[in-house]
């Protein structure tokens, strides 16, 4: 069995285990999960937490009980994740993928800022930024095309900033607060959802002929050092059928 890590509670460990296997496609829809019995032996648990562990996987809809037969994967879309989620796990583990996700298509290049970028940068419209560009996939398809604007300074900091690589050494926010020695302390986050653009279908490699008619989710991420100056602004378009999912522990 899988190495218990982390301070989640032994039902969320389990969960979060059988939560990868289905999104990375080990376990496949119509595959059955193991029995609540032999759950608790293997995670050395109780039912009762095996039983939870199962819920709680049910109630994100990546399984179903069947009677007489026992708990089977069913067939659904991985959520997509936000900039912040990814920042999250970055700090957890050095990585920004999710379960069962990679990035590729990498691009980096110095622009202009856009209206709407300069304001949530507080800087003046027109002024150099870096722009970097990626896209993530699961095995279903893309998960969402990612955007992050960060101010030109950073890349004289940091210049595999505003190179067209997967970054290594860390995240972006990683690599900024490591050169600047200003850690990021805030974070403003937003959710919303539009009809596609053309412009959107081409992020997405759709055929802008036959744009699906659907809304997508559109989530952005505003990263604040200590110093109260914006470092990164992101924003996250997600694959047609894409939902944003988050869970967090409610204490009693």
């Amino acid at each position: 069995m899988s190495e218990q890590v982390g301070h989640r509670a032994p039902y969320a460990r389990i969960a979060a285990h059988y939560t990868d296997l289905i999104a990375s496609g080990r376990l496949q829809p119509g595959e059955l999960l193991p029995s609540i019995k032999t759950l608790a032996q293997e995670w050395g648990v109780s039912t009762a937490t095996a039983e939870k562990a199962l819920r709680q996987l049910r109630s994100e809809g990546l399984v179903r009980g069947i009677h007489g037969i026992g708990t089977e994967v069913v067939d659904r879309p991985t959520p997509m994740s936000s900039g912040s989620q990814r920042q999250d796990r970055g700090r957890r583990n050095g990585s920004s993928w999710g379960a069962g996700e990679r990035s590729d298509s990498h691009e980096a290049s110095v622009v202009s800022a856009p209206a709407d970028v300069a304001e949530a940068l507080d800087i003046v419209p027109g002024t150099d930024v870096i722009r970097r560009r990626r896209v993530y996939r699961d095995r279903r398809g893309i998960v969402a095309h990612s955007t992050s604007w960060i101010p030109v300074e950073h890349g004289r900091l940091v210049p595999q900033l505003a190179e067209s690589e997967r970054l290594t050494g860390g995240t972006s926010l990683q690599l900024i607060a490591r050169a600047t020695g200003q850690p990021i302390t805030r974070r403003i986050d937003t959710a919303s959802a539009r009809l596609l653009t053309a412009a959107d279908a081409e992020l997405l490699e759709l055929n802008s002929a036959n744009l699906p008619t659907e809304p997508v989710v559109v989530m952005t991420a505003k990263f604040i050092d200590s110093t109260d100056r914006v470092v990164e602004y992101g924003v996250d378009l997600g694959g047609p059928g894409r939902t944003w999912l988050t869970e967090s522990e409610v204490n009693h």
